[in-house]
């Protein structure tokens, strides 16, 4: 598609806006970019952006949406806007900023979604990619907006790209080499409605794969299974539970692989730095993506061994007084919570509450029990997690009226041979910036701890 000359909207001034503005301007296209919040707070994006780009700030561009040639959303702009449902019924073309970005991308994308995991696996394989093919990028909601990179990423290398279901949600012609689907649980359902509507988005990210191309699914999640039955390209699998699958599987605490009718060992779980059977599927999933783009068993496997974790992801902080403190802030959602609560291998001070996506939070109390000494309640959800905590008959609980307050009643509480942990099951918009600034925060806090 070409862009020259065309009128193009693009929605949100944040990173990936910016971008896709700038990408766009370079295109010859005539690029108006707006955002619902004040000039005064968006200062440091405007000072970002391409000159010749005209900018809408403080209101939705109602005035001028009727006549653009194409929308190109943010992704935290919803569609369900009124100035774009209006461009809807315009048939006015509209795409995410992902999308636009695929256009312009000449490198194969191995693509990477689902409800948590994300991160970990996409850092993964792009450690394990770059050692092999140092021309190779990742991209996406890992932090690097696509449109920044995908013009310049050579068409030798490898595009890895952390993609979410408000990514897919406007894709058209977007098509990953190998794609992955990690596992479902209920996330979103403020913006997409509903648990099979999100999983229906979720699934886009294979819809335009054929049979050249491969799609990575967890066996042990039955939603992600029977997506295989709806994908024309090769479905693989990884996981816990069944061994006997084409994919990699995890027996005795030892990865396996399965190809072509030959079983070969990988390694063992006490090889790995990270911890936690969800880890254990991140690396299964990692590992088999960079297979099908054959990288050598042997580089795959000494990139898994070597590999550190991601930040805010059951991030170590610090020891202090044999008590072990972690960052899990990108735990925005009750399941992933779950998984961090699980990981933990000692009695655990929980920080915990935010801004409330909709979620269920009795599966994450319902662990608690044996596991979580104290748990401290947070933000705009506060009243509701302790409805739930008093409905599970969990009573060691206490509301805190700030971040840093339930910080450091959990360092003065903490017992030697105890771990606080920050794993908040919440997203962070009613107390921060985002789920950066607030691991960051914690982290500060921690670290200035006597």
């Amino acid at each position: 598609m070409s862009f020259k000359g065309k009128k193009v909207l693009v929605c949100g001034m944040a990173r990936s806006g910016v971008a896709a503005a700038n990408l766009l301007c370079a295109e010859g296209a005539f690029v108006t970019l707006s955002d619902i919040k004040p000039e005064e707070e968006l200062q440091e994006a405007i000072a970002m952006v391409s000159e010749g780009v005209q900018l809408i700030t403080g209101n939705n561009p109602d005035d001028v949406v009727l006549e653009q040639d194409l929308l190109v959303l943010s992704p935290g702009v919803p569609t369900n806007l009124e100035y774009i449902q209006k461009a809807q019924s315009a048939n006015i073309l509209i795409i995410s900023e992902f999308e636009l970005a695929s256009m312009f991308c000449k490198a194969p994308i191995a693509a990477i979604t689902g409800t948590n995991g994300k991160t970990t696996t996409t850092a993964l394989l792009y450690e394990i990619i770059k050692k092999h093919n140092p021309l190779s990028e990742v991209v996406g909601n890992i932090g690097i907006a696509f449109s920044e990179k995908a013009k310049d990423i050579d068409e030798k290398g490898i595009c890895v790209a952390e993609v979410s279901s408000f990514q897919l949600e406007t894709i058209k012609t977007f098509k990953p080499k190998v794609s992955a689907i990690l596992n479902f649980s209920e996330d979103h359902l403020d913006r997409h409605g509903s648990f099979r509507n999100y999983v229906n988005i979720k699934a886009r990210i294979f819809e335009n794969q054929n049979e050249s191309d491969y799609l990575i699914l967890n066996y042990d999640d039955v939603e992600c299974r029977e997506l295989a039955k709806r994908t024309k390209a090769k479905a693989l699998y990884f996981s816990c539970q069944t061994y006997d699958i084409n994919g990699i599987f995890l027996k005795d605490n030892i990865f396996y692989l399965n190809s072509n009718g030959e079983t070969k060992r990988l390694l063992e779980i006490n090889e790995l730095t990270i911890v936690g059977m969800h880890n254990y599927e991140n690396a299964m999933a990692a590992m088999l993506m960079a297979y099908t783009l054959k990288v050598p068993i042997d580089s795959i496997v000494s990139s898994v061994k070597g590999f550190k974790g991601v930040a805010h992801r059951i991030e170590y902080v610090r020891t202090l007084k044999n008590v072990i403190y972690y960052n899990d802030s990108k735990g925005t959602n009750p399941e992933s919570s779950i998984k961090a609560v699980e990981a933990m291998d000692r009695p655990i001070l929980l920080i915990g509450g935010g801004y409330n996506k909709g979620s269920d939070f009795s599966p994450w109390v319902k662990t608690f029990q044996n596991r979580v000494r104290k748990f401290y309640i947070i933000g705009a959800v506060s009243d509701i997690l302790e409805e739930v905590c008093l409905e599970q008959k969990f009573y060691d609980y206490e509301k805190k009226d700030s971040f840093e307050a339930a910080v450091l009643a959990a360092a003065k509480e903490a017992r030697e041979g105890e771990a606080v942990l920050l794993s908040p099951a919440c997203a962070s918009w009613d107390m921060f910036k985002s789920y950066e600034h607030r691991g960051d925060l914690f982290k500060k806090i921690v670290k200035e701890l006597i």
